[in-house]
């Protein structure tokens, strides 16, 4: 099956061959900072709990920590917002790759953005998503969990201007870079992997390896 790496170098083709050098540019700059501001040891780790919280689903459903563990582990896959052009290469991925091989483990698949619930559905309805699609309210949950930014360059903003706040209804530059968390039970982390670079992410069989190497080593 082709990998997710695969899926974005041919986006990054396409880029390179529609996109004025300037933009390109611009993109490749935003994307080697935040490689070069990631640190590791600023957000969870593997083995400590993860605090309660609150997440809404497109449909309006209210998904909190404890009402999603009791059905099971969790793995929670943080993305940009329903637009996102590499987000709608990896959601559609996971669901092909890694929602069939987790739900054989008895793990379920949440996805989660910032973005405003109302408008999350579209990313779902468009792939036709076998797993939820999650708002989390002003990103309380991707900042607990320390895998959050914002662009250093943060231009004024225009009235009516369509930046990111706008886009995702949250009127601030926070996003989440992209992460997939596994959630036990008793709410430990079992796997966390964040991408500063949003054009490469994890790998299902690197979420799989990992959990199956956890288990063998119980």
């Amino acid at each position: 099956m082709t990998q997710l790496a695969t899926l974005f170098a041919e986006l990054q083709a396409e880029r390179e061959r529609s996109w004025a050098p300037a933009q390109l540019q611009a993109n490749a700059a935003q994307r080697t900072e935040l490689i070069e501001r990631y640190d590791p040891r600023q957000h969870v780790q593997v083995g400590e709990r993860v605090g309660p919280f609150l997440l809404v689903a497109s449909t309006g459903e209210a998904l909190t920590r404890d009402t999603l563990l009791a059905e099971g582990p969790v793995a929670l896959v943080f993305f940009r917002f329903a637009g996102c052009p590499a987000c709608n290469l990896a959601l559609p991925h996971y669901d092909r790759t890694l929602r069939p091989a987790l739900e054989a483990r008895g793990i379920r698949l949440v996805a989660v953005s910032p973005q405003l619930p109302e408008r999350l559905g579209e990313i779902r309805d468009r792939h036709g998503l076998g797993f939820p699609v999650a708002s989390d309210p002003d990103n309380r949950l991707g900042k607990a969990l320390g895998i959050t930014f914002e662009p250093s360059d943060q231009p004024e903003i225009a009235p009516g201007a369509s930046w990111i706040g706008a886009v995702t209804g949250t009127n601030s530059w926070t996003l989440p870079q992209p992460t997939i968390l596994v959630i036990d039970t008793d709410a430990t982390v079992r796997f966390v992997d964040v991408s500063p670079d949003w054009l490469t992410r994890t790998e299902a069989e690197t979420v799989l390896a990992a959990l199956d190497g956890v288990r063998a080593a119980a």
